[in-house]
C-alpha cells in the first residue's frame, strides 16, 4: 500500500506544479478561443504531456521519495544476523524470479508492513518494517518479501505508471474544458482566461483526480493477486497465506495520516472504491482456491 499512496501523492503534486508552470509561462495561448469552442486536439496532446510527464517523472522519484519520505535504512552491509538474513532471503527470492538484484531496506514503524518500489526490474528497493520483522515468523517474513519481490518481478510500477498517465491525461483534459466553459459561460470572459478559469480548473482537476482513483484501485487491487500467487509461487502457499492471517492479526493497515485515511483497506461502501488492496480474507481465500 504505500508504495502506491507515495506515487499518487508525488504523481498529483508533479502534475498540479506542470499544470502551474504551463500557466506562468503562458503556454495555453493555442487554446484561447472565442465563445467556448476549444482546439481540442491541440489540447489532448498538452493533456498527454502534463499527464504523462507527472506520472513518468514520480516513477522515476519512486525509490528516492521512499526512502525519504518512510526513513529507509539502505543496507549496504549488513551489520547484524536478522540483516545479513533479510540481504540473504531478498537475493535468493530475486535470482528465482529472475530479477536483478534490489536494494535492500528497512524502515521504523511498529505496524508490519513492507513495500517494493523503483522504475527499473533489475535496480529496485524492497523495504520492510521493523514491526513486520518482530510480529511476523521468518517464513512469514520470506512470503511478504516473495510478495514484494513479484510486483518488481510483473513490472507493476511500470504499468501502474502508464495507466496514471493516461489517467492524468483525461482528468487534465475534462478539468480544463470544464474551467473553460465555466469561465466563458458563467463569467463571460470574452478574451484570454479569467481568474474563474484558474480556479475552476485546479478544483475540477483535483474532483476528477479522486474519481480517476477509483479505476487506479482497481488496478491496484487485481495486481495484489497476482502478487499474492507470485510470491505462493516463490516461497510457498502456505507461507504466504500464513503471512496473510498474520497481517490479519495484527490489524493491518496501520492508520495513514490525513487525506491518505480515504486510501486504507478496511470498511466497505464508497471507500471500498478507493482501497489500494482487497480484504485480507479475500486474499486468502483465492490462494485457498488457487492450484
Amino acid at each position: 500500500m504505500l508504495r502506491i499512496l507515495l506515487f499518487l501523492a508525488t504523481n498529483l503534486a508533479i502534475m498540479i506544479a506542470i499544470t502551474v508552470i504551463f500557466n506562468l509561462l503562458g503556454l495555453k495561448g493555442a487554446l484561447d478561443a472565442q465563445g467556448v469552442n476549444l482546439n481540442l486536439d491541440a489540447l489532448l496532446m498538452m493533456s498527454a504531456i502534463i499527464g504523462m510527464t507527472g506520472s513518468i517523472i514520480s516513477l522515476f522519484m519512486s525509490k528516492w521519495s521512499a526512502k525519504n519520505a518512510m526513513g529507509v535504512h539502505v543496507i549496504d552491509q549488513p551489520q547484524n544476523q536478522t540483516e545479513q538474513w533479510l540481504v540473504g532471503v531478498v537475493a535468493q527470492l530475486s535470482k528465482q524470479a529472475g530479477i536483478g538484484m534490489p536494494e535492500v531496506g528497512i524502515f521504523d514503524a511498529p505496524e508490519a508492513n513492507a513495500f517494493a518500489t523503483g522504475a527499473n526490474r533489475n535496480s529496485a528497493l524492497v523495504a520492510v518494517s521493523t514491526g513486520l520483522l518482530r510480529s511476523m515468523s521468518a517464513d512469514e517474513v520470506e512470503a511478504v518479501v516473495g510478495h514484494e519481490i513479484s510486483h518488481v518481478a510483473n513490472g507493476d510500477m511500470v504499468t501502474m505508471a502508464l495507466m496514471q498517465g493516461v489517467v492524468n491525461t483525461f482528468v487534465y483534459f475534462f478539468a480544463t474544458i470544464i474551467g473553460h466553459v465555466v469561465d466563458r459561460v458563467v463569467f463571460k470572459t470574452e478574451r484570454g482566461y479569467g481568474p474563474a478559469y484558474y480556479i475552476t480548473q485546479m478544483v475540477a482537476q483535483i474532483a476528477l483526480s479522486i474519481l480517476a482513483s477509483m479505476l487506479v484501485m482497481w488496478f491496484s487491487r487485481y495486481r495484489e493477486f497476482r502478487a499474492d500467487a507470485g510470491g505462493a509461487n516463490l516461497a510457498g502457499r502456505q507461507k504466504m497465506i500464513g503471512a496473510l492471517r498474520a497481517l490479519q492479526r495484527s490489524h493491518e493497515p496501520a492508520q495513514l495520516p490525513g487525506e491518505l485515511a480515504a486510501f486504507g483497506i478496511n470498511g466497505g461502501g464508497v471507500q471500498r472504491l478507493f482501497m489500494s488492496h482487497p480484504p485480507l480474507e479475500e486474499r486468502i481465500e483465492a490462494l485457498q482456491n488457487s492450484r
